[in-house]
């Protein structure tokens, strides 16, 4: 790989490093990299070989078609489960103990082991419901 992509994939990785809890699209991304020389087409190429690695998990938003990507390396992220809101696009993580009781049951009821990096659960988060509820 030359030195150019080398430069552009560290500035990914640091960026998305940054924002553990966080799904961007690719979009989103090259903007927060525009000062850095990142490309549009360097961010899509390096997600999709970062998605290859199993760096990056991608995902859409119900009723969209625009792609999101979310770091799934992070220290932070390791024994934890996603929670995702569909409406808002926000993820959460489960705490560690709730993580730990689910993966369990699923291992114990299924005999299936679940990786925990590369889980997301999808549904609606509080702030989306109050504010859903408020406008009804």
């Amino acid at each position: 790989m030359s030195q150019y992509l080398t430069r552009q994939r560290k500035a990914l990785l640091e960026y998305l490093h940054a924002h553990p809890d966080e799904s961007f699209s690719a979009r989103q991304i090259a903007d927060a990299l525009e000062a850095q020389d990142v490309s549009l087409s360097a961010v899509y190429r390096n997600l999709a070989a970062l998605e290859t690695q199993g760096m990056v998990c991608r995902a859409q938003k119900d009723g969209g078609h625009e792609v999101f990507y979310r770091f799934t390396q992070a220290d932070a992220c390791r024994q934890h489960l996603h929670l995702s809101c569909s409406q808002c696009g926000k993820t959460f993580h489960m705490d560690v103990p709730a993580t730990d009781s689910l993966v369990r049951q699923v291992a114990q009821s299924a005999d299936f082991q679940v990786d925990r990096s590369n889980t997301v659960l999808y549904g609606v988060c509080g702030a989306c419901r109050n504010e859903r509820e408020t406008t009804e």
